[in-house]
């Protein structure tokens, strides 16, 4: 179904071409003076120069142009009912009513609202998550897993083969402290015996607790403690050389931090299509470096080999980038390489995404130029690397426990989920008993659980609504709110609508029926409010597209607290179940589906759900 833009710019593409002008003067855009008009082409301003004429006297051509076909067309066939020229040489334009009622029983009608899926089937790999093993999920790993989860899933929502990558901190001097670390505290283990040849034990010789108690320990040791650090650093080596007690140990680390990653990035409903760690990039390094010797990309600067990746035009001086230590230990760099080395040879990907800190910039910007220079991916497949800000306390600072501490992550949702259901209990009576009466209490059950989607709804729209390369500041009580631009207020708004629902249908009205009939039962717009509201759904297919276009979830949370508002606009001014004349009636039942559904489409692919009640 093509976009709403796309239509009229089609139409006006007819007039500027009727008129003997390029129709690439003819583009279409949302007006920005919503007093004065819906839609406005100003391609007469540029017209002007090229055709040597008045920008006011190209417009009037063209609007004469419009004005005579509305009068010729069928009523059915009418798109405008308002086509101005005004000074200097703007067209103004507002859409005819019946039109604009037509277009969305049309969303109804299409598969996903009419939303064409420009990906057909085009793989395209998320590198998100980049969690080190052995370490808790805290409050930083917060941004790349929310921001990666809505990527992937925008992706997926427009037809793209979406392949999400967790690539997980494995294969790097963490693992050296912790086997270090593990020795001093258990030295009679059969991994630091040099003559032990049997099989090693299936059981890990620490539990989670213990294992993220150890790797800080360690890494406070390896800075006052030069030579715990080279033993650390050696142990590393050994453990990427494939030395077998090492690598032992190394599954060991794996088993137990892997189920209890998975467990807390599931509790944020972020999902993982790939488990691979820098570790897969093993088997591709030894390859990668004789290659980048090679073809002589790679030579020796004090000790370490390097590729310079500079290139004309570059407004700052760019490092060399390095792919081997002088002791022959590989750094991040190396792993990313070899993993898109992997990537391209299991699957091909037509595009690569990357989430992470904005300070990591000139890390992507080295490994990206590596392997174009390198040929390892094609020239003209993109590479896009989000760089998104911190997210800080109302200090300004990286946020922190009370106690000045790095909050764990599953500490911040729990805290979050509370002060939910704080407001839940609020607005609502909570009773202990498993069934609450009908109206205003709910169930403890029912509470505690629409505080944990609401809450994580909470928290995702708190992150997703900022731009991502900016910082922003975590506010518990206004991410929370009920009102304002929050994802509780969107929630809410979702509540309402299901709730106009269910009344209709318990005064007789049958929904299911109503969605199911022909199309035709959203009516022309009465009021302004109307309009606005039908004016709103009409962006979706535009939104949804740009939105994934620019990597960015902030305009899909701009849309759907924008389409809440004009409902709730909407709700105001009308009494929808009080409404006498069943036709209309029916009409606006049509249309509040209709915003349930886009809404419900908005929140999937920002990474939510919504509650049957708040």
């Amino acid at each position: 179904m093509k976009k709403i833009l796309e239509l009229i710019s089609n139409r006006m593409e007819e007039a500027f071409l009727a008129c003997g002008y390029e129709e690439r003067y003819a583009k279409v855009v949302i007006s920005n003076r919503p007093d004065l008009c819906e839609y406005q082409c100003n391609g007469a301003m540029a017209a002007a120069k090229a055709y040597r004429k008045k920008p006011i006297a190209i417009a009037e051509e063209v609007v004469a142009y419009l004005k005579e076909a509305k009068e010729q067309a069928d009523k059915g066939n009418v798109m405008f009912s308002q086509i101005e020229a005004v000074m200097p040489g703007f067209i103004n334009l507002c859409l005819d009513g019946d039109f604009l009622a037509s277009y969305l029983n049309g969303m109804q009608k299409e598969e996903k609202l009419g939303l064409e899926e420009p990906g057909h089937g085009e793989t395209v790999i998320v590198d998100y998550g980049g969690a080190n093993v052995a370490k808790p999920l805290h409050v930083g790993h917060l941004r790349s897993a929310v921001i990666g989860e809505s990527i992937r899933r925008m992706g997926a929502y427009l037809g793209y083969h979406m392949i999400g990558d967790v690539h997980l901190g494995d294969w790097g001097l963490q693992m050296g402290l912790i086997i270090e670390e593990l020795r001093e505290r258990k030295p009679e283990l059969v991994y630091f015996d040099e003559n032990y040849e049997g099989e090693y034990p299936k059981e890990a010789p620490f539990d989670i607790g213990e294992l993220e108690e150890i790797y800080p320990s360690a890494s406070a040791k390896s800075k006052t403690d030069e030579s715990f650090k080279e033993r650390a650093q050696a142990a590393t080596l050994r453990l990427q050389e494939g030395y077998a007690p090492f690598v032992a140990i190394w599954k060991h680390i794996m088993a137990v931090s892997l189920a209890d990653l998975k467990r807390n990035y599931g509790n944020l409903d972020v999902h993982f299509d790939l488990w691979k760690g820098e570790s897969d990039a093993g088997p591709y390094i030894p390859w990668l470096i004789r290659d980048l010797q090679k073809k002589g990309l790679a030579y020796e600067s004090q000790g370490a080999l390097v590729v310079d990746i500079a290139m004309e035009g570059d407004s700052k001086e760019l490092p060399p980038c390095i792919v081997q230590k002088s002791d022959g230990a590989a750094l991040y760099a190396t792993t990313d390489l070899g993993t898109m080395l992997e990537r391209e040879k299991l699957y091909a990907p037509k595009r690569y995404i990357y989430i992470a800190d904005k300070r990591q910039e000139l890390h992507y910007t080295q490994i990206f130029r590596v392997a174009k220079k390198a040929g390892y991916v094609p020239s003209d497949t993109p590479m896009d690397y989000i760089g998104f800000g911190t997210m800080n306390g109302k200090d300004g600072k990286p946020f922190k426990t009370r106690d000045g501490g790095v909050m764990r992550l599953e500490q911040l949702i729990a805290d979050i989920e509370e002060a939910v259901y704080g407001r839940i209990h609020e607005n609502r009576g909570v009773v202990e008993e498993d069934t609450a009466r009908l109206g205003m209490e709910m169930s403890e059950e029912e509470a505690r659980d629409t505080a944990k989607i609401v809450g994580l709804a909470a928290l995702k729209y708190g992150d997703l609504s900022n731009q991502a390369a900016k910082d922003y500041v975590f506010d518990m009580e206004r991410f929370t709110s009920f009102t304002g631009n929050t994802g509780p207020y969107i929630l809410y708004t979702i509540v309402r609508i299901r709730s106009i629902l269910k009344n209709y249908q318990a005064a007789g009205g049958n929904v299911d029926i109503l969605a199911a009939e022909n199309p035709g039962r959203i009516l022309s717009p009465q009021g302004t409010a109307e309009r606005e509201l039908m004016l709103e759904l009409t962006r979706y297919n535009e939104v949804m597209e740009t939105a994934f276009a620019e990597l960015a979830p902030h305009k899909i949370c701009q849309y759907v607290y924008e389409l809440a508002n004009a409902f709730n606009g909407f709700y105001r001014d009308n009494k929808i179940l009080s409404q006498e004349d069943k036709v209309r009636q029916q009409g606006w039942i049509r249309l509040i589906l209709l915003v349930q559904d886009v809404l419900a489409a908005g929140i999937q692919v920002l990474g939510f759900d919504a509650p049957q009640r708040m």
